[in-house]
């Protein structure tokens, strides 16, 4: 079985990690803690420069819901524009309706903007109200894959939809598992859903070489709860043991 490892990944050296740990394409985000966000063109243009894997990029101007204004589709056809000049292998969208359904007009109007790039639909699937319908019109458009977790919290309680997903989706385009996957739970959904792509970020904590720190400031508020004097890095052992474990599975 030819399976295959996508890091979500959070900054250029995640993507390196990555790399190295033998993962087969990365999903370059920013602002992780908020679901991701699109990545600045400093981290798109040196990851490029660096990385001989896949190289994807969320295009995604804000946190929160994805019914967008004309601005923010404005300003996501100016990111693909951008990315495809930068030797990006693929972009991963998503925009819905207000009612909860795939937006065709404008999911559209990002695909044609994406040309020859890979597109995957994000987790924006995740909050449609009708999986299936969704998963067509998906296909519909064109969309090389879907990054899901069965419309649950984590892709290990999704499991009876993504299965369900795989299924239906018979070879047309791509179901790939993600949020809460790892090496210890991934050789399980790999079995039970049939799937041949993952979605996994393998991070681990890396402190801050910071010696003097003021107690008394937090830069990101309390909105969003970080730890700032440590960040999460993408671990080459945790990926590439991973990968041992699908490797395994396939055995």
């Amino acid at each position: 079985m030819n399976y295959k490892l996508e890091i979500c990944a959070n900054s250029v050296a995640s993507c390196l990690e990555a790399q190295k740990g033998g993962a087969y394409r990365v999903e370059l985000c920013a602002a992780i803690p908020e679901g991701g966000t699109t990545p600045s063109y400093g981290d798109i243009t040196v990851a490029r420069e660096l990385l001989d894997i896949k190289l994807n990029v969320i295009i995604r101007p804000r946190s929160g819901d994805f019914l967008y204004s004309a601005l923010e589709h404005r300003i996501m056809l100016k990111d693909i524009e951008i990315a495809r000049q930068l030797g990006v292998d693929g972009v991963v969208i998503g925009c819905l309706t207000a009612e909860g359904e795939v937006d065709m007009e404008r999911n559209r109007e990002l695909i044609d903007a994406a040309g020859e790039m890979s597109v995957t639909f994000h987790r924006a699937f995740d909050m449609c109200h009708d999986p299936f319908d969704s998963l067509e019109k998906i296909i519909s458009l064109g969309c090389h894959r879907i990054l899901t977790s069965g419309q649950q919290q984590q892709a290990e309680q999704g499991v009876p939809l993504l299965k369900e997903l795989v299924q239906r989706a018979d070879d047309r385009i791509i179901i790939m598992p993600g949020s809460g996957i790892n090496m210890n739970n991934i050789t399980t959904i790999a079995r039970e859903t049939g799937a041949k792509e993952f979605h996994l970020s393998a991070r681990k904590p890396v402190e801050s070489a910071m010696i003097y720190r003021n107690p008394n400031i937090k830069m990101g508020g309390t909105a969003v709860v970080i730890e700032e004097y440590e960040q999460q890095v993408t671990n080459s052992n945790l990926v590439h043991n991973t990968l041992k474990a699908l490797e395994n599975l396939s055995i």
